[in-house]
């Protein structure tokens, strides 16, 4: 194994726009969900007309989902918060006629009301539910795949000491606020999966890329804190975390359903 040193400026020097996770080969393992998002998505591309993914990253997630259905709707449009991704997304979905609004997270979708028959997302951020509601058409769907409660905790903790689980992920909320904002949820369904770094390069880089998990992570503001979780890996193997996520998938009733 490379030494500390060598591992950490490796860490350091890892491009990490978009979410494409390839540089993990052999570095990292994270178990993947049952459901199969990304294929559910595809398949919602083969009927929709009119298409959204909110906080694409990337691209990535729709690029593989629109090469899987094999057609892909007649509008196809994305958001994105950060502008090195955005640049990723816009070249992502062009080759498909997509376009990419540069919007952050908190912000209003730049978009008419009942535009899309599909709105996507996969891990975003945050949800604003009364905008998907606005922007979805009558009969339309919501589907995503969510970010859920504790999610690496472990590696929050090697890296900060004892940490309070953020409370703001569960399942049950979110249902209850897509509900709030006059969605039907069809869907929803969580699972517990595995989550391995076999080396700190990989959690470097891990880190840089998932903000939220380290608030504030640096390599040099957290070194010595890498330093013990370098050697623990050196002397016991694999670190072991786990990260939760949810499906939920939400439609909007027709008007004639509606009061």
């Amino acid at each position: 194994m490379a030494d500390f040193d060598t591992l950490l400026a490796e860490g350091a020097s890892v491009p990490v726009e978009g979410w494409d996770f390839a540089w993990f080969a052999g570095r990292a393992t994270e178990e993947r969900p049952p459901w199969g998002y990304a294929g559910r998505l595809a398949d919602r591309y083969r009927t929709a007309a009119a298409a959204l993914d909110v906080q694409t990253g990337g691209g990535e997630v729709v690029r593989w989902a629109l090469r899987r259905a094999g057609t892909v709707p007649g509008v196809l449009a994305a958001t994105e918060s950060w502008a090195p991704n955005a640049a990723l997304a816009r070249r992502a979905l062009a080759p498909y006629g997509g376009t990419v609004a540069l919007v952050a997270d908190e912000d209003p979708l730049p978009f008419a009301d009942d535009t899309f028959d599909l709105v996507s997302s996969r891990h975003p951020v945050v949800t604003d539910w009364a905008q998907i509601a606005r922007v979805l058409r009558p009969g339309g769907t919501y589907l995503a795949q969510h970010v859920g409660v504790g999610t690496a905790h472990e590696v929050t903790e090697a890296l900060l000491g004892p940490t309070p689980v953020a409370q703001g992920r569960h399942p049950a909320a979110a249902a209850a606020a897509a509900r709030a904002a006059g969605l039907l949820v069809t869907d929803l369904r969580e699972a517990t999966l595995r989550l391995e770094f076999f080396d700190v390069a990989a959690v470097v880089v891990f880190l840089r890329k998932v903000i939220w998990i380290v608030p504030g992570f640096t390599v040099a503001a957290h070194r010595e804190r890498l330093r013990a979780l370098h050697e623990r890996i050196e002397a016991e193997g694999p670190f072991v975390a786990h990260t939760t996520r949810y499906l939920i998938e939400c439609s909007k009733p027709h008007r004639d359903a509606i009061g």
